[in-house]
């Protein structure tokens, strides 16, 4: 059966490295036929430029600080029938596509969404929820194993990552794409809304999977603590104006300055801020939030035809395999894993130590993925902290619980 055509979009700044492993993830996925369109500053332009994949990449310069326009320029170039979006420092499962897109094959599906996993690689950072006019989410049970189709019923709507979400390109052309409002934080949220107000239905799809790692950026640190508030109180500012009536903004300001202000100080607490530190995130934070009362809102520009043609990225089918290995063989088995991603497979590389560690597991920039822990130790958090294993059968207990994102056919 023939795939729906994909523009993967990308929006990327002052994260080169971050892009460069991206790029690598997205040359394994094993679909067809996807895109991939790059909006960049300067420096991430000169990762594509320098990268294997140059001349199959489509590369939109765009030097602006803001992800609403940045997506939107990107969808303008887009040729595909849908638009995936996945963030610079984030790897898709090579499955991620295919599993993603799959509920498109229903015209009412408008947009979809997946999981998305924390930096170890294991635990999930956002699974299923819905959100509503104040911004409140909630969380959704979900089937792990199925994509679920919510239509819009009540004010909630369907909650999507910006990092990992799709969307039909014509319902984002009308809907206007992304609202330029929203510089930083709170855009996809305000497009979630906007969809279910037209009445599109929305898939969350568990096994459409992206690593997303929380690379440091002007506003966060690499451990996730803020350098700068700035933007999230203006685009809490914008969304007050769009979807909270006046009477009620006092008291929903109060209460989200008072969350911003408790999470700066459990940092405070942690020793990962100072009093001064904290003091003027907040007076940031302040700012931000009296510049959104003043930012325009709306006014997306968004091509109803695309700016440039298709350009088909070159898939390449891959066979999926696993090294498995003690802690102590590492030098040994990573360099024959890059010499098997460079004869075209994917490769999971599993490392055990004989300890009760907690298992990691990361995309190496040289195209592989590597995941250690203590054979006794455990990968999913929810297990018992202890288990005793034979080397073997922990290998096959690993190997199945990634198989269907990884595309593992050949499970002992």
């Amino acid at each position: 059966m023939t795939q729906m055509p994909v523009s993967v979009v990308v929006v990327s700044r002052d994260r080169p490295a971050a892009l460069r492993r991206c790029l690598a993830g997205l040359a394994q996925l094993q679909y067809d036929p996807f895109e991939i369109v790059v909006v960049a500053d300067a420096k991430g332009c000169a990762v594509v430029a320098g990268s294997d994949w140059a001349e199959h990449i489509k590369t939109v310069p765009f030097e602006k600080p803001n992800i609403s326009e940045a997506r939107n320029l990107g969808i303008s170039h887009a040729a595909g029938d849908i638009v995936a979006f996945i963030d610079d420092d984030a790897v898709p499962e090579p499955s991620w596509l295919t599993q993603l897109i799959a509920p498109s094959v229903r015209p009412h599906v408008g947009a979809m969404g997946g999981f998305v996993l924390g930096r170890n690689g294991i635990s999930h950072q956002w699974k299923a929820r819905t959100v509503d006019a104040t911004g409140a989410t909630e969380d959704l049970e979900m089937n792990p194993s199925r994509a679920t189709v919510l239509t819009p019923k009540g004010a909630r709507a369907t909650k999507t990552e910006g990092t990992n979400m799709a969307v039909r390109r014509d319902v984002l052309v009308e809907l206007g794409g992304f609202d330029p409002g929203f510089a930083f934080f709170l855009d996809e949220t305000d497009l979630n809304l906007r969809l279910t107000r037209a009445g599109h239905a929305t898939a969350i799809v568990p096994l459409a999977e992206v690593h997303h790692g929380f690379a440091a950026s002007p506003r966060r640190r690499a451990d996730r603590v803020p350098r700068d508030l700035f933007d999230i109180g203006a685009s809490w500012a914008v969304f007050q104006r769009k979807y909270v009536p006046q009477t009620e903004r006092i008291d929903h300001w109060r209460t989200l300055r008072a969350g911003e202000r408790a999470r700066c100080v459990q940092h405070l607490m942690a020793g990962r801020l100072l009093p001064s530190d904290v003091r003027s995130l907040l007076r940031r934070l302040d700012q931000g939030y009296s510049q959104g009362l003043m930012r325009q809102r709306g006014g997306a520009v968004v091509s109803n035809s695309p700016n440039s043609a298709f350009k088909l990225f070159p898939f390449v089918p891959r066979k999926s395999v696993v090294l498995s290995g003690r802690i102590w063989e590492q030098s040994r088995l990573r360099v024959e894993a890059v010499k098997r991603v460079k004869a075209g497979e994917i490769v999971t590389l599993i490392l055990l130590s004989p300890t009760a560690l907690y298992h990691h597991v990361r995309f190496d920039h040289a195209g592989f993925w590597e995941q250690k822990g203590g054979l006794f130790g455990r990968s999913d958090r929810s297990e018992a902290l202890f288990r005793t294993y034979a080397f073997s059968s922990r290998i096959e207990k690993e190997r199945r619980r990634i198989a269907k994102q990884r595309l593992i056919k050949e499970v002992l």
